[in-house]
């Protein structure tokens, strides 16, 4: 692999093919959804009276795009305050971006499926994660045939409710699994600041930012990244201690 598709400012892991369980991110890393978070935020929004090509909406919008990787509840919880508010915002979003999952507005990132396919065939387990609730992970799941790809899928709720940039989704992963002995046997992949952060609050060891996503390799970088990879497709080869 060429080393320049890799950044290890912050190498300071452990020998990376230790890791036994690996925590992938799914809108961005291994989805490409083409801006549909942000197409079924601002229709969301619309239904909650924030006018299109308002100041309102774009503030809002901004504060979407500074926390993908956010479970969304959390986010339109901050954005609208009243719960009552909050929660139907939320229903709009997954109705929204369900929707236009069903229109087939998304597919895998290129190389995504056979990563994974490879990381298993490693023996490593694979956890694939999610800031959408259930019913729009399982959506996206079987829109791309992904249903049974791995062992098991979260969303927050099934970490206690909080997601990223908590630990709690990676933890539950490593609980849940039993993969790994420690938190050091852990590789966590995603696309936003809000991965980073997640990973390293877990302790893991590799906590690798894709750039096929939400945010570019300064911010990864800011956020604890120890690897920056051009797509999670490089991931199987890192983690067997390629280019490094």
């Amino acid at each position: 692999m060429n080393a320049t598709t890799h950044d290890t400012t912050h190498d300071t892991v452990n020998d990376p093919c230790t890791v036994k369980l690996v925590v992938l991110d799914m809108a961005g890393t291994t989805v490409a959804d083409g801006g549909l978070v942000e197409r079924a935020f601002s229709a969301a929004a619309e239904r909650l009276g924030v006018v299109p090509g308002s100041a309102d909406h774009a503030v809002k919008l901004d504060y979407v795009r500074a926390t993908m990787g956010e479970s969304k509840i959390s986010v339109f919880r901050h954005l609208f305050g009243d719960e009552a508010e909050a929660q139907r915002a939320n229903a709009a979003f997954e109705e929204a971006y369900g929707s236009l999952v069903d229109a087939g507005h998304i597919a895998p990132v290129p190389g995504a499926r056979e990563a994974i396919e490879h990381l298993r065939s490693d023996g490593r387990r694979v956890v694939l994660t999610t800031g959408f609730a259930r019913v729009t992970q399982d959506a996206i799941l079987d829109a791309l045939g992904w249903q049974g790809l791995v062992e098991l899928t979260l969303c927050p709720a099934d970490a206690g409710g909080r997601g990223r940039p908590y630990p709690d989704t990676v933890l539950a992963a490593l609980l849940r699994t039993g993969a790994a002995d420690g938190v050091r046997e852990i590789a966590v992949a995603g696309d936003t600041s809000y991965d980073m952060l997640s990973g390293v609050r877990s302790g893991a060891s590799v906590v690798a930012g894709v750039l096929t996503g939400a945010h570019d390799r300064g911010q990864l970088l800011a956020h604890g990244a120890t690897h920056v990879l051009a797509s999670v497709a490089e991931l199987p080869d890192l983690l067997a201690g390629e280019g490094r």
